[in-house]
């Protein structure tokens, strides 16, 4: 499997960004974001951040929010972000690899990663990272397409829920892209995150099962 690159996704700006902002993708983020409990005083890590727009729904709580993403045009657009929101004193945004996290070990609460271990051909590697970053008692937050993820799948979702136009587009999209990358059941998650080290695994279908939330402490 091959192994994406920044530039791949510095055109793609745009639509991540709208992707991030449709009704199904905002839902999700808020039930990740209630699962990992309170972000009060915490420095919060998302790798493959896109263009931040997780993150922000945090900035009122807590301590630092940092975001790296593969693309510089997403870290740039991730900046702008947080610029327009007026959070950009709690915010750091570096270009950097999933796979080689730029951070010193032990140094955030949460970690959190959506829609981008699936991606890597090594997804393991990566979350070996996001652990080694991670403090001790710290939580990792994951989002990732089911084994039930594909097309037809998911235009019957799109279908049963009455979504069209670009919520459509770019749940199907995912679902294309997710038949060619991973998709996991909740035990193998599970599986992959105690193997290790991670304890208090728990897992939540979203979307009619299409994907999960996966929460886990370190």
């Amino acid at each position: 499997m091959r192994k994406m690159n920044g530039e791949e996704f510095d055109e793609l700006v745009s639509f991540f960004d709208s992707m991030a902002r449709t009704e199904w993708l905002s839902w999700v983020h808020d039930t990740l974001k209630e699962k990992t409990g309170s972000w009060e005083d915490k420095n919060v890590l998302d790798v493959g951040c896109g263009t931040g727009r997780l993150l922000l729904r945090g900035a009122d709580e807590a301590a630092k929010l940092t975001g790296i993403d593969l693309s510089s045009e997403m870290v740039k657009a991730s900046i702008q972000n947080f610029f327009l929101h007026n959070r950009s004193e709690k915010s750091e945004f570096v270009v950097g690899d999933a796979c080689d996290l730029p951070f010193n070990d032990a140094s955030f609460d949460l970690a959190l990663s959506t829609c981008v271990m699936f991606l890597l051909p090594e997804p393991e590697l990566g979350i070996k990272e996001m652990i080694r970053v991670l403090k001790t008692c710290g939580t990792i937050g994951m989002l990732n397409p089911s084994e039930k993820m594909n097309q037809k799948e998911a235009f019957q979702y799109c279908k049963v829920h009455q979504i069209s136009g670009f919520e459509q587009t770019a749940m199907l999209k995912w679902a294309n892209v997710s038949t060619r990358r991973h998709r996991y059941s909740s035990g193998e998650l599970s599986a992959l995150l105690e193997k290790n080290g991670l304890f208090d695994v728990e897992h939540y279908e979203v979307l009619d099962g299409l994907a999960i939330v996966t929460i886990a402490k370190k």
